[in-house]
């Protein structure tokens, strides 16, 4: 059972107390955060998959008492009911959803209200329909769904520890009848509490209790612009795989919201072969992942009823899955070499460019380039290294001056080149989406590029270049034709964002001189 006097400490809300003030937002928030502990969310599942609550099927006595116990949670916090006569329960026939609001304080955004949810039923002792056996002994379901109630009740104190509400309203769901065809969350939309025109985002959390490989996935990102962007931001320290699925199923309470046109996102870990089986208890439950998990809510929680204005429901997120994303992401075509030149490993590790091979009909050789040539300028920049090299191929102008060191020749012969195809400083393309208007996803990287040469790789997202935090087509290409030196791109991977310091040529002044050889 949890620790009482953790929960002591913060029943004094922000109404009522000036000590949690704070020098800064962002200290605020991480004091927040550090609350969800590892030890309190394993406290939270093993009291709620403990077999005195013999599976919490909905409508049972076992139901009923993780209800009380919730509840009993909520009002330590200092919290209120959210249904009739603040009542923290909303009955529907035998069963009940279980809510608190903390209402926001800004007095223009107070009236949108994020949901945040879990539910809490599971399957009793199991039957043909809900268990894939053996049925008959207690399913104690301590993913299914005990991970996620515990992680929202971490959340819920990590609020409540802010020095003051958030700005929008933030509705706390516990929802019971999940498991017999999400019963409540479809009684909450279809008699809510609040009207439902209010509610401008719906987070859920459903088995986030088996974290393996840092792996967390992620539905709904495409049902808002601007999602996963705000979510990879939140991602920080571990940072978590983000798996961001374009699929939507009808498979837990996310969907009551999606349906009517609610913007969703649903965090989940994954199935197991422990699911709707006995043996889904505590001690398989990963605990310091689900407390990653609850933390990486809170943050997305805590942006989303922070950020000024919302995107409201994208409608083509219903004609989108994972098979569209596929198509959409697979990388473009090569691009053709712009020169037409093999030249000698062994002698690039000297530095020096000496040409083995030449493309019939290519720029060099058109140009008169032959093997055994050694580069000694390119685009009037002395040649040096390979990746110096490649760098000035791909980005110089048409027509360009070069120099080579010619068997035979007693001085340097010059030559004129027209390269293949357009200038290519970062040697990257990409495509924009609707659904991400402040990044780029990349579909093309040239080999030995300067994107390339940076680790930069298909698909991958770039959130920042140049300081810039909205970016599109323009504004990179802008920024990369004006960089000078190193060029700084926030690029996120998996959820993940690292930065990314990509050294462009600069064709306005020659280089430096090649070193002696």
């Amino acid at each position: 059972m949890l620790r009482s006097h953790l929960f002591l400490l913060v029943t004094i809300s922000w109404f009522c107390s000036a000590d949690h003030a704070l020098s800064t937002e962002a200290e605020a928030k991480a004091t927040a955060m550090a609350s969800i502990t590892a030890d309190e969310v394993k406290d939270f599942v093993n009291a709620l998959a403990d077999d005195t609550f013999e599976g919490r099927e909905a409508g049972s006595r076992g139901s009923r008492a993780a209800g009380i116990y919730i509840t009993e949670r909520l009002k330590k916090l200092g919290l209120k009911g959210a249904a009739a006569k603040e009542s923290f329960y909303q009955p529907f026939g035998e069963f009940r959803n279980i809510l608190t609001l903390v209402e926001g304080r800004d007095p223009a955004l107070k009236d949108q209200v994020i949901v945040v949810s879990a539910h809490y039923d599971h399957v009793g002792y199991g039957s043909n329909r809900n268990s894939y056996g053996p049925i008959g002994l207690i399913h104690n379901g301590a993913d299914d769904n005990a991970s996620g109630v515990a992680g929202l009740l971490e959340v819920i104190e990590a609020v409540c520890r802010l020095p003051e509400p958030p700005k929008r309203s933030i509705l706390f769901a516990f929802w019971d009848g999940e498991e017999k065809g999400l019963l409540g969350s479809k009684h909450w939309v279809e008699n809510p509490t609040l009207p439902l025109s209010r509610v401008a985002m719906m987070i859920n959390a459903d088995m986030i209790g088996r974290m393996r490989g840092d792996r967390l996935e992620i539905y709904g990102t495409r049902t808002s612009p601007g999602l996963r962007k705000l979510i990879s931001r939140q991602n920080d320290v571990p940072a978590l795989k983000l798996e961001f699925t374009w699929d939507i199923r009808p498979d837990s309470d996310h969907h009551s919201f999606y349906s009517r046109n609610v913007p969703f996102l649903m965090l989940h870990t994954g199935k197991h072969p422990d699911y709707h089986r006995p043996s889904d208890d505590p001690e398989r439950i990963n605990v310091e992942g689900l407390k990653q998990t609850a933390q990486l809510l809170f943050g997305i929680v805590d942006e989303l009823a922070e950020t000024p204005t919302l995107g409201g429901f994208r409608s083509a997120a219903r004609s989108e899955s994972d098979a569209v994303r596929q198509n959409r992401e697979r990388a473009l075509p090569p691009v053709p070499g712009r020169l037409g030149v093999r030249w000698d490993e062994k002698a690039e590790k000297d530095g020096k460019i000496v040409v083995t091979a030449v493309t019939p009909n290519s720029a060099a050789d058109k140009a008169g380039v032959k093997a055994g040539d050694r580069f000694l300028t390119f685009a009037d920049q002395q040649v040096g290294d390979a990746a110096n090299f490649r760098n000035l191929v791909l980005a110089a102008q048409n027509p360009v001056n070069a120099t080579l060191e010619r068997s035979g020749a007693n001085e340097p012969v010059a030559v004129t080149l027209n390269l293949v195809g357009s200038p290519a400083r970062l040697g990257l393309s990409w495509q924009s989406d609707d659904a991400e208007p402040t990044s780029v996803t990349v579909n093309r990287v040239i080999p030995g590029s300067a994107a390339d040469q940076a680790g930069i790789r298909v698909g991958e997202r770039i959130y920042r270049a140049a300081g810039q935090n909205a970016i599109d087509g323009d504004v990179l290409r802008r920024v990369a034709a004006e960089a000078q030196g190193n060029l700084a791109l926030d690029v996120e991977s998996s959820g993940r964002i690292r930065t990314v310091e990509i050294p462009l040529v600069d064709l306005a002044k020659p280089a430096a001189e090649p070193a002696a050889q």
